[in-house]
């Protein structure tokens, strides 16, 4: 049996794409998360150095991390700790049961995303290798009973990202997700939160903020108070009663 502990993952991984580092507490073997190299140079490299198993693959993992992994190598880190910092989503929708909602209420994000601006330049869009890691995490919560639901609240006629997040949005629903959309006009009364956020079991809430230009600061805040929860609550579904399903919602341009 083995008893991990995660001394931690790279700070400045997109999204939930982590490298990360842990070891055992027991045998005092390491383990790591990071990317499968395939650059033939390298693979080259290593294999000058020895034979590379059936079984064995080369692990890149980035500069920064080279702290985490001195700790790793000293065990002078705090044992049984789930590792530092804010826990990624991925962790979170591990430890949630009933449900997960999602609330989003700007009509621009990412206007990097490399998906976007494949879009933009007329390609072709929402295939499932773009997709798999996502269809992944969401599948698997919905298959062990999680219901997971977003609404989206946008200004008519739509911008181009909300236009691009439609025509990908068959993947959110591949995935397992619900989805629906609220023209902002019949949001006006409603009193909603200043940020977007993800709610788990209706128990925890994660507010995430954006740079005006939409892009993620990557900055969190979490509120787990049932004072609070609850006008979050009340918040989506009232935004979801009102809200249009997606395969009923045509949009504005």
């Amino acid at each position: 049996m083995t008893d991990l502990d995660f001394v931690g993952k790279d700070p400045e991984s997109k999204d939930e794409e982590c490298p990360a580092t842990f070891r055992d507490r027991n045998s005092g073997d390491f383990y790591h998360q990071g990317r499968i190299v395939t650059d033939p140079e390298i693979i080259k490299e290593v294999t000058g150095h020895g034979v590379l198993g059936a079984d064995e693959a080369v692990i890149w993992q980035p500069a920064r991390m080279a702290d985490i992994l001195q700790e790793a190598a000293t065990a002078s880190y705090e044992q049984a700790r789930q590792g530092t910092g804010t826990p990624s989503f991925a962790d979170l929708l591990a430890g949630t049961t009933r449900s997960a909602v999602h609330l989003e209420m700007r009509d621009t994000y990412q206007p990097t995303d490399e998906e976007f601006l494949r879009w933009k330049a007329g390609e072709s869009v929402g295939k499932e290798e773009d997709w798999r890691r996502w269809l992944d995490l969401i599948g698997s919560a919905v298959t062990r009973g999680v219901k997971v639901r977003r609404a989206r609240i946008v200004s008519e006629p739509v911008t181009d990202y909300i236009a691009f997040e439609h025509e990908v949005t068959r993947m959110n629903i591949k995935a397992g997700e619900e989805v629906r959309w609220l023209p902002r006009r019949q949001a006006y009364d409603l009193m909603l939160p200043g940020a977007d956020f993800w709610m788990f079991d209706q128990r925890l809430v994660r507010f995430n903020f954006s740079a005006g230009d939409g892009s993620s600061l990557k900055q969190y805040e979490f509120v787990s108070d049932p004072r609070a929860v609850v006008q979050c609550v009340a918040a989506f579904e009232m935004v979801w009663e009102r809200a249009i399903p997606h395969e009923e919602y045509k949009l504005a341009r």
